[in-house]
């Protein structure tokens, strides 16, 4: 293990927060007391604003309220704002100090990293200015004192296959008895009203625990044009980094806050940057999921199932002796064809009266003869065909509207003999709110009268699209 060399000064303290010991001790402690209360949960991880603290602590506070128990280390991501490698820069030359005093690096998981993995290292002008972990550290003070370990962590690169380089070095530690702090500001310099829609619509995408839909959610908004972004999430690449720890794991992704600087009094509207507070924890037990073996399992039924019916005019049989238990699970699914990128077929089942592979099949086959929008397929469409498949996970009744989140649940609505049901894409498709979502589903996908839709039993259901 090296020598340690010189701790890291603060670099921020009296411009992003109070330089006084007393006073900023104060100011998180009101912070703490302000922010919202929410139900008690085994946080694994949370993602929190960095910008000053009259812009942002009263944000961050929210998510720094939730944590209720120890950890062990501390791991805090954040993405660079002086310099750019393609690698991560670990600080190993000490502790780090702020007004509250020094807060202990783990050095002997520093060097841990350093050593088995050649893009982790250590430069200087990647800590030194930067203030993406310096202003996480008093609130992490003032919970745990002196009973803290850090694992100080710069995100340098914009290189996808670096980002998932680091997931995977940082998997080991993603454990119940460390914390991730994911570090970041949201978008960056448009108008306070196109910050909200450009906002949100990342923070209901991160809902999802789907690294790809996060990254598709920053095109969309690069791609719309929206004046003045200059990024919709400063922190990306860190945040990117907690999605491959967290995809397909079950995480539950939670938001708690959302401002931007246009709320305070310090800010103007027509330039702001946006400020989200999350927090990620793991519901066990309760979150239908699929392996990627499972998702390629059920692709290759598909295309068999395709195949078969094009080629042989048969319905394809598959041994299910070699599939695993959850595909045997009773289970509504939809099967989509494009050909050339155009839709050329979708039928689906959502009642789940059948296992899931024989589904599969069915749809397969449905999807390519029996969609009267489009002619059947033929032979020589096959090589041009691309299959995603839509499993739907088993549906739970909601008490109300309130417990439909857009961009996630799909619905089915049932009111005596009346039902109809929408997947979630068609909320974010046509830009409905929650209510918007449920009032067009009731009243003309099932026809029921506008004036029972409130009587009607409401459920949800996800779509896992592959």
């Amino acid at each position: 293990m090296q020598t340690l060399q010189a701790d890291r000064d603060p670099a921020v303290a009296g411009a992003f927060y109070p330089a006084s010991q007393k006073e900023l001790h104060q100011e998180i402690l009101n912070e703490l007391q302000n922010a919202k209360e929410f139900e008690k949960r085994d946080v694994q991880a949370i993602i929190v604003p960095h910008a000053g603290y009259v812009f942002s602590a009263g944000v961050a506070a929210t998510a720094y309220k939730t944590l209720h128990k120890k950890y062990k280390n501390i791991f805090i991501l954040g993405s660079s704002h002086h310099v750019n490698f393609n690698g991560v820069s670990i600080y190993t030359q000490g502790d780090y100090l702020t007004p509250l005093g020094k807060v202990k690096v783990n050095q002997e998981i520093v060097e841990e990293l350093l050593k088995s993995n050649d893009f982790m290292t250590y430069k200087a002008a990647a800590h030194a200015k930067e203030h993406t972990i310096e202003v996480q550290l008093p609130f992490l003070q003032t919970i745990y004192g002196d009973d803290l370990r850090i694992v100080p962590i710069i995100m340098a690169t914009s290189e996808l296959d670096t980002i998932v380089k680091s997931a995977e070095a940082l998997r080991p530690y993603f454990t119940d008895e460390n914390l991730f702090v994911i570090s970041s500001d949201l978008s960056h310099y448009p108008s306070y009203d196109d910050a909200k829609r450009v906002d949100m619509r990342l923070l209901h995408t991160l809902e999802l625990n789907d690294a790809q839909k996060f990254i598709e959610s920053i095109i969309t908004s690069e791609r719309e044009g929206v004046q003045n972004l200059q990024t919709s999430a400063c922190g990306w690449s860190s945040i990117l980094t907690l999605l491959y720890l967290t995809q397909e794991r079950g995480y539950i992704y939670e938001l708690l806050e959302y401002r931007n600087s246009g709320d305070s009094k310090y800010g103007e509207r027509d330039k702001v940057v946006g400020y989200g507070a999350m927090r990620i924890f793991k519901k066990e037990g309760t979150r239908f999921q699929l392996s990627d073996a499972e998702k390629k399992s059920l692709k290759e039924i598909a295309k068999v199932a395709l195949y078969d019916a094009v080629l042989r005019d048969r319905r394809a049989d598959i041994d299910a002796t070699k599939l695993s238990p959850t595909l045997l699970k009773h289970l509504g699914v939809f099967v989509t064809l494009h050909l050339n990128g155009k839709l050329k077929g979708c039928i689906g089942r959502f009642e789940p009266d059948a296992p899931l592979y024989e589904t599969i099949v069915d749809m397969a086959i449905a999807a390519s003869r029996y969609d009267t929008r489009f002619t059947p397929v033929k032979p020589e469409d096959l090589e041009n065909i691309d299959i995603e498949i839509s499993v739907l996970t088993p549906r739970k009744e909601v008490n109300s509207v309130d417990d439909v989140l857009v961009g996630r649940d799909g619905i089915y609505v049932e009111y005596g003999s009346k039902n109809g049901t929408y997947l979630p894409q068609v909320a974010t498709d046509m830009g409905w709110s929650a209510q918007e979502f449920v009032k067009s589903c009731c009243e003309e996908k099932a026809g029921i009268p506008a004036k029972h839709c409130k009587d009607a039993k409401l459920y949800t259901y996800e779509a896992i699209v592959f």
